[in-house]
């Protein structure tokens, strides 16, 4: 007698706590924007389809049930045309594991999957601050305090080293190398685990070098750099909460600038990327220094406005020191819903 072939929810589970985290090394953040997503589908097929998450069957997700779902979000969510297109990727990339899993039953699941289109997206201009906006908010912590002291340091190396807000939380003493020359190389753990080493100049490597001597954490290498005022590890809400204090204080001294309605911590890599790309430096060399896979994305972060193209930058490196949330929401408080979708 043959083994019976694991149904929707036990490839389910699968997925999210052997595939995702141990065989992809997905991003904690790319899990938890997974499990929203199948939060809600497993909402959808409840309460419009009648059918609770134990009793889902691959035959069900039709391409007019994946459609509808979409339309569900838009009509009933009033989710954006990006957001319907993340939930989508969710389920593409599920559908993708049980094909390979349970090829009979779930390939068809996965042919309606890849016929469902994605909605087409409003072109976002990516926000990014002039060198001048970048000077304002590096002066603007008070350095006398010492809260004040660590947030200039985590606004400089944000620019120094064009990291995302994750990656700096995750920096610890291990991963910083002070060079002779005076500069330091820096390990960055991206996306899925990848790391990257990169240098920053010798400017914000003394501030990074006095800042850990500050804290008396030289010697201990698994301590993370920035910390918060109650816990050892900073989080992302945490530098989001540091880059909106200072945003709004140089916007309210300086109501000429920083007109956008806000800057994400983002959008400081986003300003590393231009203002490289401005003082010369080569896309390919970008491209590695953010760490990304493909070149193509490299291109997106640094599109330059005309007017910021016709200004030129002398050398970036030397020049610039002078001086997914995922929303989480209330789904499935119904009892059908597996414990391995809850984060």
């Amino acid at each position: 007698m043959k083994n019976k072939s694991p149904d929707f929810l036990a490839l389910l589970e699968s997925f999210f706590c052997e595939h995702l985290p141990v065989s992809v090394g997905a991003s904690p953040n790319t899990i938890k924007s997974y499990k929203f997503a199948f939060r809600l589908f497993l909402k959808y097929m409840l309460e419009i389809k009648k059918t609770p998450a134990d009793k889902i069957s691959f035959k069900e997700l039709t391409y007019d049930c994946l459609s509808g779902f979409l339309n569900w979000l838009e009509t009933e969510r009033n989710c954006s045309a990006s957001t319907k297109n993340q939930r989508m990727s969710a389920l593409l990339s599920f559908s993708e594991y049980t094909q390979n899993r349970n090829f009979e039953a779930a390939s068809v699941f996965r042919t309606n999957a890849v016929r469902v289109p994605l909605k087409k997206c409003a072109h976002k201009l990516r926000i990014s601050f002039t060198r001048q906006e970048v000077q304002l908010l590096l002066e603007a912590p008070d350095e006398t305090t010492r809260t004040g002291r660590r947030d200039k340091v985590l606004l400089s190396m944000m620019y120094a080293t064009g990291a995302r807000a994750q990656e700096i939380c995750d920096l610890r003493v291990r991963d910083i190398v002070f060079n002779e020359s005076g500069t330091a190389s820096i390990t960055l753990t991206g996306k899925g685990g990848k790391a990257r080493k990169i240098g920053i100049p010798a400017a914000c490597a003394k501030m990074l070098k006095q800042y850990i001597s500050f804290r008396n954490i030289d010697s201990y290498l698994q301590r993370h750099v920035f910390s918060s005022q109650i816990h050892e590890y900073m989080t992302v809400s945490c530098v989001e909460e540091i880059f909106k204090k200072y945003v709004s204080a140089c916007k309210e001294k300086h109501p000429d600038k920083f007109l956008e309605a806000s800057y994400p911590p983002h959008s400081m890599r986003h300003t590393t990327a231009c203002h490289m790309l401005e003082a010369g430096v080569p896309i390919i060399v970008i491209k590695n220094f953010l760490g990304h896979v493909s070149i193509s994305t490299t291109q997106i972060y640094a599109e330059v406005s005309q007017n910021m193209a016709d200004k030129h930058l002398k050398e970036w490196s030397k020049k610039w020191f002078s001086t997914d949330k995922v929303p989480e929401q209330s789904v499935n408080s119904k009892s059908d819903l597996p414990d391995f979708l809850m984060v």
